[in-house]
């Protein structure tokens, strides 16, 4: 991954640094309001280049230019949100969120700082899936009031709602999270089923994998297009066990990584040194209910096998 380059701007601004300091939570909203880690360094920089649109004089009226960003980053987020449906309805196959590494593992340490995610538990795999089920306006509302914190008149102010509809779309958002969830799992016992998921899927041992998984599981690929991905969704323990078997047998030089994604246990398969796809899971009662495979070019943007720790 490579760094943007700054906006166009008097660098004796006064108010430069406090400005620029804004950048990683814009970026942090931005990916959680996009599922896109592209997506969100386009709408940060948008931002900023709306910034420097105005005159000095209107800089310093503003009283508080984090706000003002914040309020700017989340309107342009929500019409990239309107758009975003179009588009992923002519996208071939699947659509899943960017898969993200530790921020330690981006890029050797090139990217600055200010572009790396925040992980926590509202950029995991399974909560982002079920913000794309929201409409745009849950979604902005739901992240703001309830991952960022920000009261309902300033939401409504973003989003053009009243603060009463505001309400109404994070109880709705609520709703969806709820329905979504499982009870928790720790970390240490989703490390264990992943590393026993591992170890099954390299021994082609299909009981094993059977006995891995939740009868009802799924798998979902994001290839993108590309041809040797599924472009449906892959449903039951036994059709999701032979299928990856199939693929550990034909697919030559792949080996399966431990790594963390988006906050959680997870796998990269890496082929002839590169990393070809990242896997990230749902689990519940010790069983893997969910398995999101990555492929899309595109989205291992902030994956590189420079920095990846050996196998393990």
């Amino acid at each position: 991954m490579t760094t943007r380059s700054e906006p166009a701007h008097d660098r004796s601004d006064p108010n430069l640094g406090a400005i620029m300091g804004e950048r990683r939570q814009l970026i942090n909203l931005a990916y959680r309001l996009l599922g896109s880690l592209a997506d969100a360094e386009d709408a940060v920089q948008e931002t900023y280049a709306r910034w420097y649109t105005l005159s000095r004089e209107e800089q310093d009226a503003i009283a508080s230019p984090g706000a003002w960003l914040t309020k700017v980053a989340s309107r342009i987020c929500l019409n990239v949100l309107g758009s975003a449906r179009v588009r992923r309805e002519r996208y071939v196959g699947e659509w899943l969120p960017e898969p993200l590494p530790e921020p330690a593992e981006w890029t050797g340490g090139v990217v600055d700082p200010a572009d790396r995610v925040a992980l926590d538990e509202s950029i995991n795999m399974a909560f982002l899936v079920v913000l794309e089920s929201m409409t745009p306006a849950e979604r902005v509302v739901f992240i703001l009031h309830d991952v960022f914190r920000y009261p309902f008149p300033e939401v409504a102010d973003i989003v053009g709602r009243t603060p009463a509809a505001c309400r109404q779309l994070a109880t709705s958002a609520r709703r969806r999270i709820r329905a979504s969830q499982t009870p928790a799992t720790p970390a240490a016992q989703r490390a264990d089923v992943i590393r026993d998921f591992k170890q099954a899927w390299e021994a082609k041992d299909i009981e094993a994998l059977i006995g891995l998984l939740d009868p009802r599981a799924a798998m979902i690929g994001d290839g993108g297009g590309l041809a040797s991905t599924s472009r449906h969704p892959v449903e039951s323990a036994e059709q999701i066990a032979h299928g990856l078997v199939r693929i550990a047998a034909h697919v030559p030089d792949v080996t399966f990584l431990e790594r963390t994604v988006n906050g959680q246990p997870g796998l990269v398969a890496q082929q002839h040194g590169a990393i070809v796809t990242v896997y990230a899971f749902g689990i519940a009662g010790g069983k893997i209910t969910n398995i999101w495979a990555m492929r899309n070019p595109e989205k291992l943007r902030p994956w590189t096998t420079e920095t990846q720790q050996p196998p393990r």
